[in-house]
């Protein structure tokens, strides 16, 4: 599906652009595949997190958040960042148009700010205003007569505007009425303000000039802030900035400027309201909503100890004596002592200490020979001394030493919200969009329901609200309505990532395309899987083809067509077993997944479950109230096998990830830079030594990395090597068989050529680069005289090579090597080769080696396992394996918590904790928990219904999900409805990984699901996880993530679909004697 079909239709795309272009572009190697033909532009969506970025949040992936950039833009309202009052720009005409609309015969002054809050006597400024011809200003709200002797009281702020004209709105005023905008437009750098007059002064308005001699000899003492009204000037209207009714002042603007502030803004637009550019990032946090600062509760470990006792740790050594000085300085002018312990000290000295004085002026005191000597100054407090010495470090384990005293929190500038501060002003509705971002999905629906929009506004907003509420609609179909706009993409399970994508391409509307989808049901509750399928539907019905590598027996049913690899995992596989409907599997021998699926294989259910008996010790979680959970207490059974189960979104990974392990790995391990989620407290550690998390996440992020090095198993057979007879007599260590150790003084006997990757990379400058195999060691990655060094024939290279059975069998003589090879063969894993590059590894591969590496230590009991569904990218046989592992591990006198939804595993737990009822805060309570029969009779638990439907299917020998007949009316329903657009992409010859020559045809326009056991070759057939970023062809379906070019989105690409051309003969492998075209069984 994804090392094949997408390959080769991204290949096939990027092939199509220029070379310019092609440099910008990832770009996949050609799959080992004979032709591909009916070949649609591919999308591939993947099973994988949401990446370790930041900056992408769930808005940004699905493009909700881009659309609402530019509804703010063109929407919302501009207020001062100041004063919070409204800030609008218009045009000269607006303007104009606006105060000729007011009543006929409203009298009214148009005055120009020239000087906002500022202090001044303003003499000169009067004169040069009087010599231009003006003749009145208001002072401080009071209107006065300008002369050459005006002047103001310095020490006052004062606010002064010009008058620039007095008239009466009535026909043929415009003429004049333009004129003095103009002018006070010019004079009050874009801003002016029309104050009302009252009825008598309109009327002696009339006909008056704007300017006038002043009256000779008028003096009088300056003016203050509260000055009265002198002889000559004019009554004064109430004032009631911001209103624009004729009770007060009506504030207008040809600039986005604040009049009462005289704060200038730049027009919004679309780029203010990205926090990951310059124009609308918060400069303090540049815009991640976070900072890492020192944290005083881990400054402060031992709060027995004084001040001067080092009590903040990361001061290290005693006090010099200048420093003590200052110190000394701050106890003073405070008012506490620096040897009284610091749980002795009061509050504010504490802060005092850590951050500072502030603006205060501090009297220091430094003694010398016999004199005293004072000098004045602030203190910022001990974190900023620390903040400077960690900016300054250069050494790396310099600052790793104080990393461990600081911690993420929130930016106080921003509080969070990731934009500057006139971003944050613009409101719409009464909302900025970093709060209608941090809204629930569902709670973002409601709202932009009610907006109620001008004729003009829903002209602008109407496209832009479909897309978003097409998006948002589907994402409440799958169940993940309780996220919020705001999540961050490191944040979300894999599933859930999925899903967030999908969300992105079915909002695009594209037809035509060929989508493969990479186990889309992970994360999903049973409740929520038919609402999925239901889009994955849609998707197919709009006339698009829907590959789905899926183990999921729900979507299976559902499916048109099905295609089973296998029959069994690795070089076992490779092959299509089986091709067509569920009963076409069913009548396959070789197939597996049919015989899972006809229940002639089952996963048994335990025939009896360790129940309590009043001596089971419990790990108690009280008071938990991280995130959405509501103060829960949490009873966990130890020496068990337990479930916690729950809609997504109702709390599992909150529970079990953010509280149970991170404060198990403080307390039970040790572990420093961990910040346990919020609970009162953790009854019964007593009972345990240790705890283990075993994800999916990578065992290694380079290709070095493999499951021998992950298992220590590489070391025991270096040994082996180093202890040859041969490898005595040239003095040869362990150090020589490793392929990470350099040639020369170290002693290491990789291939320099390539530095031991077997492989080096051509640059292609417009191309991308080529890995070429090592010409000196022919990917072997050792040099010669290495290679040499053999064991039952067999080099130190050619054990990498085999796989796990193969290893079993050559190493069975070496007890401890047969022995932790022994744990891969127990998890299923018996098929992957030892220096497989731990970059190809599924998720689930990752998760079996961990517990493998699990197995091959000695377990005294009292271990706890935390696993966060470890059935992802499992088949039924899998699933039968790891399930073995796991309640060894409890015979074993451990304790396993899973959080999981597949039933197949629910079922054989022996308590189950079910959250919800519902997601986000509609969630994190307890709904039920018990043992599975207990918990299948509890009616307000989702997961009780479904375990209730799943063992009443298994006692009537009812087919579980849906019957045969219902998924094939949906495929003959939905066939009627394509009205011809069928056809067929048909693979010839695949041999990419360990396919075995294999040719499928794919229906077009049909939802296709690949299943077979792990490792098969279901991913062979259609994309490498390690595939760069994608290409693009329409942007909006490969939307680039923040910071990148614009064709690098994430794991999706446009393909073309021109003819394959078949590979130089260069690249190709000799075809065999005779091809065998298996079109299924």
């Amino acid at each position: 599906a994804f090392d094949t079909l997408y390959a080769e239709g991204q290949r096939r795309y990027v092939e199509s652009l220029s070379s310019y272009a092609r440099q910008f572009l990832g770009q996949l190697p050609k799959p080992d595949v004979d032709a591909i033909s009916g070949l649609s532009p591919a999308i591939s969506i993947q099973q994988k997190a949401g990446g370790w970025n930041p900056r992408s949040t769930v808005g940004t992936v699905t493009g909700v958040y881009d659309f609402l950039r530019v509804i703010f833009a063109r929407l919302g309202t501009q207020h001062c960042t100041s004063c919070g009052r409204p800030i609008s720009a218009q045009s000269r005409e607006e303007i104009i148009g606006r105060i000729l609309s007011l009543p006929e015969g409203t009298g009214c002054l148009i005055l120009a700010p020239v000087v906002r809050g500022q202090k001044g006597e303003y003499r000169d400024q009067f004169k040069e205003w009087l010599r231009q011809g003006y003749l009145r200003a208001r002072v401080d709200e009071e209107v006065v007569q300008l002369t050459e002797r005006l002047s103001l009281d310095r020490n006052v702020r004062h606010d002064i505007e010009l008058v620039v004209d007095r008239l009466v709105v009535e026909p043929g005023c415009r003429p004049r009425l333009a004129e003095a905008v103009e002018n006070a437009l010019r004079l009050g750098k874009g801003s002016l303000v029309i104050h009302p007059l009252a009825a008598g002064d309109a009327s002696r308005s009339r006909g008056k000039s704007r300017s006038r001699k002043p009256t000779a000899g008028a003096t009088g003492p300056p003016l203050g802030g509260s000055a009265r009204a002198r002889a000559g000037e004019l009554p004064v209207a109430p004032v009631a900035r911001g209103n624009s009714n004729l009770a007060g002042d009506l504030l207008l603007s040809s600039d986005y400027a604040c009049t009462r502030c005289g704060l200038s803004f730049e027009p919004p637009s679309p780029q203010l309201f990205s926090f990951n550019s310059p124009t609308g990032m918060c400069v303090s946090c540049d815009g991640l909503g976070e900072t890492f600062t020192f944290d005083d509760q881990l400054l402060v470990p031992d709060p027995s100890k004084s001040f001067l006792g080092l009590a903040i740790e990361p001061m290290r050594v005693r006090i010099g004596r200048w420093r003590r000085h200052i110190y000394e300085g701050v106890a003073r002018h405070v008012g506490f002592d620096l040897r009284t312990p610091w749980n002795g000290l009061s509050e504010g000295a504490r802060q005092a200490l850590l951050y500072g004085c502030g603006d205060e002026h501090i009297t220091f005191e430094w003694r010398w020979s016999g004199g005293v000597y004072r000098h004045g100054g602030r203190f910022e407090g001990v974190i900023a001394e620390l903040s400077e010495k960690y900016r300054k470090a250069k050494a790396g384990f310099v600052r790793r030493y104080y990393e461990k005293y600081m911690r993420q929190a929130v930016c106080p500038d921003c509080r969070g919200q990731r934009l500057n501060a006139q971003a944050l002003a613009v409101r719409l509705d009464a909302k900025n969009i970093a709060e209608l971002c941090a809204e629930p999905i569902s709670r973002v629906e409601e709202f932009l329901a009610g907006l109620k929009l001008t004729q003009t506004q829903e002209t602008i907003a109407a496209d832009l609200l479909k897309e978003i509420r097409g998006r948002l609609n589907f994402l409440r179909q799958v169940g993940l309505d309780y996220l919020t706009l705001e999540r961050t993409a490191p944040t979300l399970a894999g599933g859930e990532s999925q899903r967030i994508r999908l969300a992105g391409q079915i909002g695009s509307g594209l037809v035509g395309v060929l989508y493969i989808l990479d186990e889309p049901s992970i994360g999903l509750h049973p409740r929520d899987n038919r609402r999925l399928l239901d889009s994955l539907e849609r998707l197919r019905d709009l006339g698009n083809t829907v590959i789905v590598v899926e183990h999921d027996e729900e979507t299976m049913r559902t499916a048109d067509a099905v295609v089973d690899f296998g029959p069994g995992p690795g070089v076992r596989g490779g092959q299509v077993v089986a091709a067509g409907s569920i009963a076409d599997l069913a009548r396959c021998p070789e197939s597996v997944t049919g015989k899972y699926l006809t229940r002639k294989l089952t996963i048994p259910v335990p025939a009896r479950r360790a129940v309590e008996n009043g001596r089971t010790p419990w790990l108690t979680v009280v008071g938990a109230a991280h995130n959405n959970l509501q103060e829960i207490d949490v009873r966990i059974p130890l020496g068990r096998f337990v479930c916690v189960t729950g809609v997504s979104g109702s709390g599992k990974s909150s529970l079990v990830n953010d509280i149970l392990w991170e404060a198990l790995a403080r307390d039970l391990n040790g572990a420093e830079q961990v910040r346990p989620g919020k609970h009162r407290r953790i009854t019964g550690l007593e009972h345990l030594d240790k705890a283990v998390d075993i994800d999916q996440s990578p065992i290694g992020r380079t290709p070095r990395s493999n499951p021998a090095t992950y298992i220590k198993v590489l070391g025991l057979i270096r040994d082996l090597y180093a202890r040859l007879p041969d490898s005595k007599v040239r003095g040869y260590q362990p150090g020589r068989f490793s392929f990470n150790v350099p040639a020369g003084r170290e002693g290491g006997g990789r291939c320099e050529a390539c530095e031991g990757n077997g492989a080096t990379r051509v640059e292609m400058d417009f191309l991308a680069d080529v890995w070429v195999t090592c010409p000196v060691c022919q990917g072997r990655r050792f040099s010669r005289e290495t290679l040499n060094i053999l064991y039952k024939g067999k080099s130190i290279a050619d054990a990498l090579e085999m796989d796990v059975q193969q290893a079993l069998e050559h190493f069975e003589n070496i007890p401890r090597i047969a022995a932790m090879l022994r744990t891969l063969h127990d998890v299923g894993l018996d098929y992957i080769k030892l220096g497989q590059s731990s970059t190809t590894l599924s998720g689930g591969e990752a998760q079996r080696i961990k517990l493998a590496r699990e197995l091959v230590k000695k377990s005294a009991g009292r271990t706890i396992y935390l696993l966060d569904e470890p059935t992802t990218g499992l088949h039924f046989d899998d699933v039968k394996k790891l399930l073995a592992v796991l309640h060894a591990f409890v015979d074993a006198g451990n304790s396993v918590v899973v959080i999981e939804h597949n039933l197949e595993v629910i079922k054989t737990a022996d308590w189950i904790i079910d959250l919800g009822p519902e997601g986000g805060q509609e969630g994190g309570r307890v709904v039920a928990e018990g043992t599975p029969e207990e918990l299948a009779a509890h009616p307000a638990s989702y997961t009780g219904q479904a375990l209730g439907e799943y063992f009443a299917a298994q006692r009537d020998g009812r087919k579980l999900l849906s019957v045969l007949a219902e998924s094939a009316g949906r495929r003959k329903k939905a066939a009627a409805g394509r009205n011809g657009r069928d056809g067929v992409i048909t693979v010839v010859g695949a041999c990419q990984h360990n396919l075995k020559d294999v040719s499928v045809r794919i229906p077009r326009g049909r939802t296709t699901v690949c299943t077979g056991l792990s490792g098969s070759g279901k991913s062979s057939l259609a994309m490498t996880p390690s595939t760069p970023k994608g290409s693009g062809g329409t942007w909006r379906a490969c939307r680039p993530t923040p910071g990148s070019s614009s064709g690098s989105s994430p794991g999706r690409a446009w393909s073309g679909s021109r003819a394959c051309r078949r590979p130089s003969a260069s690249s190709r492998r000799p075809p065999p004697t005779r091809r065998a075209a298996r079109w299924g069984r």
